[in-house]
């Protein structure tokens, strides 16, 4: 189902009041965690990698670092190891996350500097969370329906708890839900639901 034709101009404005009024309100805890990613761990205080978007187009994703360095070389034996369905590697445990980086991605903090990717026009405050290249697989057509909208933040999926890493096909199921459910209303739902979510750490690893 197609959304109304004025959602897409409603969304934008939505994205671009809401992230301009976090960034205005949160700068001084934006410089504060800069400073804690800074002191905790040696590396670069954001982190930048290349995701798929919007009809397949790439960007870079910003996020505070919560990972130690040289997180990256370490993801194929990872992989290997944990043996995970799918193409989409998502680890509870995960070893190379930092203390500091544990209670970022807890509450979602380690998120903010996409707030950034947001006003960019290149993600969304409500979409399907974007996935590196070599984690999505364009022979499903399940991750190309992922693709016809904007990713963003925060999504049906998060509000859903996150359970990426057990049930495969519940996750892409709930991308596909939004995707054919989008609405201004259905944004503004996620949105509220992100807030308790985030508090309560549902699904967060």
């Amino acid at each position: 189902m197609k959304p109304d034709p004025s959602y897409e101009r409603q969304k934008r404005l939505l994205d671009l009041a809401l992230s301009l009024l976090v960034v205005a309100v949160a700068w001084p805890l934006l410089l504060v965690l800069a400073l804690l990613v800074r002191g905790d761990s040696p590396g670069p205080v954001l982190f930048q990698q290349e995701r798929v978007g919007l009809r397949g187009r790439r960007f870079l994703i910003y996020k505070f670092r919560t990972m130690r360095l040289g997180a990256e070389a370490e993801l194929p034996e990872l992989r290997e190891a944990a043996g995970l369905p799918g193409p989409v590697f998502k680890l509870r445990d995960d070893p190379r996350v930092t203390r500091l980086g544990r209670l970022l991605r807890r509450t979602g903090l380690d998120e903010l500097p996409q707030l950034w990717n947001v006003l960019r026009g290149e993600m969304s405050l409500v979409g399907p969370r974007p996935l590196p290249p070599d984690q999505v697989d364009w022979d499903d057509p399940r991750f190309r329906l992922r693709c016809e909208v904007l990713p963003g933040l925060t999504g049906l999926w998060q509000v859903s708890g996150r359970v990426m890493h057990v049930d495969y096909d519940r996750w892409l199921g709930i991308d596909a839900e939004y995707v054919a459910r989008r609405c201004l209303r259905l944004d503004l739902e996620i949105l509220l639901r992100t807030i308790p979510a985030v508090i309560r750490g549902n699904g967060a690893y």
